[in-house]
């Protein structure tokens, strides 16, 4: 089984980061019953110094280059991955896309409802490439801009009503769709390290909302277990 990770910021993570796809690559050597790979057309981290995805300095060296693969950028959004999906599953044959994305549409391209179209046109892209893809979509968790712009905050709940809607319209048994739950105990002020991107218990807590809604769902992997680093 192949995994495809697709995200912002929160997802390709800074340099020095461990970032919670290496959290689920932990996950699943430790749970998955079977052979797996994760794949995707990049690899790096985004360069705060640079302003590019340039850097391979993962908080831990030894985070293998083949379990860093992604399709995440600084700054990207639906708006970005949906024109791009498509040739990722082909090219990876991705089975399974792990998809954290809309914060930052919500913040400065798109609306919730422009958001939510390009939401359909990404699942549409993928399935193109790959009919019987998978998709787990975890709904925005909104951020300390949230606590002072009501207007934004309003747009993040309504996209997530919106995002809700289209995987109960377009989950099939040929193609499954889930919306993972958004951890409870999030906090931004403790998980994150700037109100936006998570710090180490903020990854482990987004790579557990896509574990367990594959395990519950799908029997895929085990309950998220943190490992001790």
């Amino acid at each position: 089984m192949r995994f495809l990770f697709v995200g912002d910021s929160m997802t390709i993570g800074r340099a020095g980061d461990y970032t919670w796809r290496y959290r689920m690559w932990q996950h699943l050597n430790r749970s998955f019953g079977g052979p797996y790979k994760i794949v995707g057309p990049r690899t790096e981290l985004y360069d705060t110094g640079a302003d590019a995805a340039v850097s391979t300095a993962y908080a831990d060296p030894d985070f293998p280059a083949h379990a860093r693969r992604h399709l995440a950028g600084w700054g990207e959004g639906w708006l970005h991955m949906a024109p791009l999906i498509g040739e990722a599953v082909a090219a990876a044959k991705a089975d399974v896309l792990l998809v954290s994305l809309g914060l930052i549409d919500l913040g400065f391209y798109t609306n919730s409802s422009q958001t939510a179209r390009n939401t359909r046109e990404f699942i549409a892209a993928a399935r193109a490439a790959n009919p019987h893809v998978r998709a787990v979509l975890l709904p925005v968790i909104r951020n300390v801009r949230a606590l002072s712009d009501a207007p934004f905050a309003a747009e993040c709940e309504r996209f997530n009503e919106l995002l809700a809607k289209a995987v109960a319209d377009l989950d099939s048994p040929s193609s499954p769709l889930l919306l993972a739950s958004p951890p409870e105990s999030y906090d931004i002020h403790t998980d994150t390290y700037d109100g936006t991107h998570p710090g180490p218990s903020g990854e482990h807590k987004l790579a557990a909302a896509f574990a367990e809604a594959m395990h519950q769902a799908w029997d895929l992997g085990g309950p998220y277990e943190p490992a001790l680093r």
